[in-house]
């Protein structure tokens, strides 16, 4: 399986906003240590809310960290089939797509 890399345009956004990468990502820190999610927990359920936003590069990001945080491709997917009945097929479909290129399948 293929676990897809960190977008070139993210990297470039944290090079040009430092500030606003260093700040995002200690609300991320802080966020994570007052959770009583643990972090595969945490990212399925963002990876389900990038999925009802349609955001596709919050959809790799967060399969792509549940993965790393331990979680299955099943559970990646299971994440997205779960919210047909509440985004509609067509969203849930899309998310499945950008799973599919999350781990290269």
């Amino acid at each position: 399986m293929k676990v897809s890399k960190i977008p070139k345009h993210y990297k470039s956004i944290k090079e040009r906003f430092p500030e606003i990468s260093v700040a995002l990502e200690e609300l991320g820190k802080t966020l994570r240590k007052k959770s009583s999610l643990d972090d595969k927990t945490a990212h399925l359920v963002q990876l389900a809310a990038a999925a009802a936003i349609h955001s596709e590069g919050s959809v790799h990001s967060h399969a792509r960290r549940a993965l790393q945080a331990g979680a299955t491709t099943d559970e990646l997917y299971h994440a997205a089939l779960l919210l047909i009945s509440t985004i509609g097929f067509p969203r849930a479909a899309a998310a499945i797509s950008w799973i599919d290129e999350t781990v290269g399948r």
